[in-house]
């Protein structure tokens, strides 16, 4: 079977003739990290980094990393009060974001010209692009975020509209990025690590436009990966997401401390990409230790609906040749369990 199909046939639950492996890394530092707009030297040295990185390890899964593009820049300078989150509009394709972004896709895509393999682009949520705006650094655990704090208590309908609208212009970049640029699928990302929206307030204020994103995309193709975003050690409460609808879960179970098996019967049998931690053995361990951890993996997950991956971004100065040891493992391990 092609690699191509081989995804497909994950996807869908069906039996391969291995597990395929989904590792990523930033090609920037965090200095750079949604610079690009007013740092275009950071936006081509984000494009380049694909390169050396597929000559070491040609990816059973693509992702596209807009390291510098990460999240929509948002101007909250006019948001003094709560009942300024009603001024947002929805952020257009004719706004420079959405032209960078469009052509960065149609960059790296044309770098992988000819793999077989999906390529998935980062789609990060409407409540990212808008704790981002009011965060001092990145809305992650742990960040100062006491304006979205103080805004949740005193208006919940007008954070709803907020990501509402916000959502409209992810939606329809989106569909460009889907129909126009080449990518396979969207990779979306969604956080609320350490319960930063209480389950009550998530449920009804924020899963609504999130969902949306996943059902638009939906309309387009079914090959669509949720990415619950735990990050180094924090998780989120995965519940939360199960009645989202993608094809796939990419789910931090290092981070949740739960297994990919759990982690599969919570989404409903699924598919789940994950088992590794974000450093430690896939980073810096022998490749007997990374035969054992993949092996391990699989021993808890099995082989029908599973991709190995990690909790989330791998350190940006690994040696992208530990994929291969990783595949390898897999691949031997489907050899020894026929």
């Amino acid at each position: 079977m092609t690699n191509k199909e081989r995804i497909m046939k994950v996807l869908a639950n069906e039996p391969v003739d291995r597990v395929p492996v989904a590792f990523f890394h930033h090609f920037t530092g965090p200095e750079d990290w949604n610079m690009g707009l007013s740092n275009p030297e950071a936006v081509e040295r984000n494009i380049a980094g694909h390169i050396p990185a597929l000559k070491k390890f040609v990816p059973d899964v693509i992702k596209i990393m807009n390291d510098t593009l990460m999240m929509m820049p948002m101007d909250v300078s006019f948001v003094n009060d709560v009942k300024d989150l009603y001024k947002i509009k929805a952020p257009t394709l004719d706004e420079p974001y959405a032209k960078a972004q469009i052509d960065l896709t149609k960059r790296v895509v044309d770098i992988y010209k000819g793999v077989d393999a999906p390529i998935y682009v980062t789609s990060f949520s409407a409540t990212w692009v808008l704790r981002n705006a009011f965060s001092v650094g990145l809305p992650v655990y742990g960040a100062e975020e006491r304006m979205m704090q103080k805004f949740m208590k005193e208006d919940p309908e007008a954070i709803k509209y907020a990501l509402e609208t916000l959502t409209d212009g992810i939606v329809e970049l989106n569909k460009v990025l889907l129909t126009e640029c080449g990518a396979d699928g969207i990779y979306f990302s969604c956080n609320n690590q350490g319960g930063f929206f209480p389950d009550d307030f998530h449920k009804k204020y924020v899963a609504p436009s999130e969902k949306r994103v996943l059902a638009e995309a939906k309309k387009i193709r079914n090959t669509h990966i949720l990415h619950i975003c735990g990050y180094h050690g924090h998780g989120n409460d995965l519940k939360l997401y199960t009645d989202y609808d993608a094809a796939a879960y990419s789910v931090a179970v290092n981070a949740e401390g739960t297994t990919m098996t759990d982690a599969k019967k919570l989404f409903g049998g699924r598919c789940v990409i994950g088992g590794f931690a974000q450093e430690g053995v896939i980073y810096d361990g022998t490749k007997e230790e990374l035969k054992k951890a993949t092996w391990d993996i699989l021993d808890n997950a099995g082989q029908i609906g599973v991709i190995i991956g990690d909790d989330c971004t791998v350190p940006n100065d690994i040696d992208d040749d530990r994929f291969n040891w990783v595949r390898d493992a897999a691949a031997e391990y489907a050899a020894a369990h026929k």
